[in-house]
């Protein structure tokens, strides 16, 4: 039986050997499960034994779970409630293919790397995007194919037989924080994408005010979280696997009010009634907490 949990020896972005011992995890690796690497988690402030590197800053668990493991956890996921603020990400998705646009107006082929249910795939090709996604969870293809008729591939990315250099755009939102190899996911995306093809990448920043501010209590520490970039080691990894940054921002997102308020305790019970939660459903907020990255970065065509 292979063991579930691996000692990483380098940093997986620049592979220095010279990493040290960041943070003690405050979560059990015994409770890993389905359910824990759900997209609408919200027990913040979980997180494993983390390390940093000394030569790129990158921060990431370690010791991690092995990359089976965590491939068969997300074939097994399922999550009705990410589908239940497809308001919200409608309009964040649409921010971002705006954006993607701008840089690639040429709206060719796009493949979406952790297409979820399907969302951001139909909006693009709603705007003129030839689409195909990947994405590992079962429950998630199946609702993909039921509510927008697309056809997702089940599967991991970086063992997906795409043909060299067929897309125009890859976009990868919130996905690379959810591996232990960050790298082996942007070297695939650099290999599926045509000379000067744009990749989209939007991750969590472990350097940004609001993370330092929320302190062990940042809503991106949790257990399906394995990476953490700083600026300087996501622009190494991307420097390093034939990419030039092009355009970066912070990225925003939209949730509905009673969305968040289920995550609050102190407003919970109220937000639980029909009536109530109904007419917080139809309350729109953009969090602009300045916390994640938003990179758009160019096949370099030196390369």
């Amino acid at each position: 039986m292979e063991a579930r949990f691996v000692r990483q020896t380098a940093c997986p972005v620049c592979e220095s050997p010279v990493v040290r011992p960041w943070r003690k995890g405050t979560f059990d690796a015994a409770e890993l499960d389905a359910e824990a690497v759900k997209i609408t988690d919200s027990h913040y402030g979980r997180v494993w034994d983390l390390s940093r590197c000394d030569r790129c800053g990158h921060t990431f668990a370690d010791p991690c779970p092995a990359p089976e493991f965590v491939d068969s956890l997300y074939a097994r996921l399922q999550d009705p409630a990410y589908d239940d603020e497809s308001a919200g990400r409608v309009r964040n998705f649409t921010r971002l293919l705006r954006r993607l646009e701008r840089i690639q107006p040429d709206r060719g082929t796009l493949c979406d790397v952790g297409a979820a249910t399907g969302i951001l795939m139909d909006l693009a090709r709603r705007r003129g995007w030839n689409v195909e996604g990947i994405e590992p969870s079962g429950w998630a293809v199946a609702t993909a194919r039921v509510k927008h008729g697309l056809v997702v591939r089940q599967g991991v990315f970086e063992t997906a037989d795409f043909p060299s250099g067929s897309f125009d755009a890859v976009t990868m939102v919130d996905l690379i924080e959810h591996t232990a190899r960050p790298r082996d996911a942007v070297v695939r995306a650099a290999e599926v994408l045509k000379t000067g093809g744009v990749l989209c990448l939007v991750t969590p920043d472990l350097r940004s005010p609001a993370a330092r501010l929320a302190g062990p209590r940042w809503w991106h520490f949790r257990p399906a979280h394995l990476a953490y970039f700083s600026r300087r080691s996501l622009d190494v990894l991307l420097e390093r696997t034939g990419f030039t940054v092009v355009a970066r921002r912070r990225y925003a997102w939209t949730f509905s009010a009673h969305y968040l308020a289920l995550r609050l305790p102190l407003v919970r019970a109220l937000a639980g009634g029909r009536k109530t939660a109904s007419f917080l459903r139809r309350i729109p907020i953009k969090l602009a907490l300045g916390d994640s990255f938003e990179v758009y970065a160019r096949k370099d065509r030196k390369r």
